[in-house]
């Protein structure tokens, strides 16, 4: 007999949606598997529905406000859990505008940016 693996996933916690506007046109963007720290980004084995991301040398890596490089721009966030199971990089659902609730995002001491390091429509309340 083949060896089997069964898996169960869902969408996570999406509480940080402000509204369903953004759902249907989220762009696939390709997750840079070595820009995110497991113990850090996904201890659990998933990167979280909500997390806050840039685009660098065209992949997602983790928004970083502080870094004063390309991650300083927001790019928007991952729509729904994404499982990280090896280091191969791979396409993430990544929605640009909308509304978010940052109360309810995955990370905490989340900040809208500045206009200037900001490529959303996003409206944060």
């Amino acid at each position: 007999m083949p060896r089997m693996q069964t898996e169960n996933f869902g969408d996570g916690d999406m509480t940080w949606l402000g509204s369903a506007h953004g759902l249907r046109n989220a762009r696939t963007e390709v997750l840079d598997v070595s820009a995110f720290t497991a113990a850090t980004h996904y201890p659990d084995g998933y990167i979280k529905s909500g997390t806050p991301v840039a685009i660098v040398d065209n992949k997602v890596v983790p928004y970083d406000a502080a870094s004063g490089a390309g991650a300083a721009i927001l790019a928007g966030f991952l729509l729904t859990d994404q499982r990280v199971v090896g280091t191969a990089d791979f396409g993430v659902p990544v929605i640009d505008h909308g509304r978010v609730k940052t109360a309810n995002l995955p990370v905490s001491g989340f900040t809208a940016p500045a206009a200037a390091n900001n490529k959303t429509t996003i409206v944060f309340v």
